[in-house]
């Protein structure tokens, strides 16, 4: 016996043989195979931008502790996209050590570091450590300024490498050179890494003014090759460098550091002062004036201006005067005068 076709099983099978082998001039359909409709040669890929090999491997985590507040954030937003070789981490609860960092990178397959680490809401430290060896410096954050602001009129590509310029004294020191070396390699960006740009536009600059680091982030300008900042902006004040990673014993310690806790103990204590001296003014002030004045001593020759004055009889009055009617009003008191006169007249005449 034959076997029985169901209904629609020969359309189907043709609807099927239309979609595997369309003809030349019907439409391909939205859900269809692109390889019939799109010539094999625009599958050509386009050469990458670069022959070279990614050697330097080189990774940086970059994250902060609890507490932190909106202008550090930025900051650490701003680093992140400035470095394409950048890694992000949730942040750290305060109460873990420092040592626990070098596990993160491991787990993160870093091997360099910048920990922003907040106290007091108010204070701001940087870490900067090659895990897990070491060195690592503890520096001090002043005066950030971030991307964001509108003081910054540059701009550069995203992911481009960036120009590393330092000042002549990294040289001229040791523990300058320590820094120098440190800075090279977290904050250049390696050569052929995925993510990056081949070519440059930007230069970060670090330069020593008043015993800090200053770091800036300028634009080259193609046309006249002149330089427009970008951002962001910070003051790095050197407190300790270590031998070890987030730790170990201290290579150098700056002694130009001031805590900030020690500044604001100077503020609180200049403004002390002044009012401690405004205070010992206002009781000298008053014992002045409750002080005994000085007597100046008679002078012989003042009698010569006193002339004695004419001496006159003592007259005795027996008679009681006479009260004067207390008068408010002046019209009534003139009335009353000018009826007196009268009175005075008649009895005269």
């Amino acid at each position: 016996m034959a076997a029985k076709r169901k209904r629609g099983a020969l359309a189907a099978g043709k609807a099927k043989r239309a979609r595997s082998a369309p003809s030349a001039g019907e439409a391909v359909p939205e859900g269809g195979p692109r390889e019939n409709s799109i010539p094999p040669q625009e599958y050509s890929l386009p050469p990458p931008v670069s022959q070279g090999k990614w050697k330097n491997k080189e990774r940086v985590l970059i994250f902060s502790s609890r507490g932190i507040n909106f202008r550090t954030r930025h900051l650490m937003q701003d680093l992140r996209t400035l470095m394409p070789h950048s890694k992000a981490d949730t942040k750290m609860d305060r109460k873990d050590q420092l040592f626990v960092i070098n596990e993160v990178c491991e787990m993160k397959n870093c091997n360099k570091c910048i920990f922003f680490e907040a106290k007091k809401k108010q204070d701001l430290y940087m870490w900067l450590s090659n895990t897990p060896q070491g060195p690592s410096a503890k520096f001090l954050v002043q005066n950030v300024h971030t991307l964001a602001e509108l003081k910054m009129t540059g701009n550069c590509l995203r992911g481009s490498r960036p120009l590393l310029s330092f000042d002549p004294i990294f040289d001229q020191e040791p523990h300058y050179a320590l820094l120098k070396e440190l800075f090279i390699q977290i904050f250049s960006t390696p050569q052929y890494h995925p993510k990056s740009q081949p070519f440059v536009d930007h230069v970060f600059t670090f330069s020593i003014t008043d015993e800090r680091i200053w770091f800036r982030n300028y634009q080259i300008i193609e046309e006249d090759a002149s330089l427009v900042e970008i951002g962001p902006r910070f003051v790095l004040n050197l407190i300790k460098i270590f031998q070890g990673s987030f730790g170990g014993p201290t290579l150098y310690e700056n002694p130009h550091y001031q805590s900030p806790n020690m500044h604001r103990r100077l503020i609180r204590l200049s403004v002390a002062a002044k009012f401690r001296e405004k205070q010992q003014v206002k009781e000298v002030q008053k014992i002045k004036q409750k002080g005994t004045k000085v007597l100046v001593e008679e002078d012989p020759t003042e009698v010569v201006f006193e002339t004695p004055a004419e001496e006159k009889p003592v007259e005795i009055q027996l008679v009681k005067p006479e009260s004067k009617p207390i008068v408010k009003d002046k019209k009534k008191l003139r009335k009353i005068q000018r009826k007196k006169q009268k009175k005075l007249f008649r009895t005269e005449g």
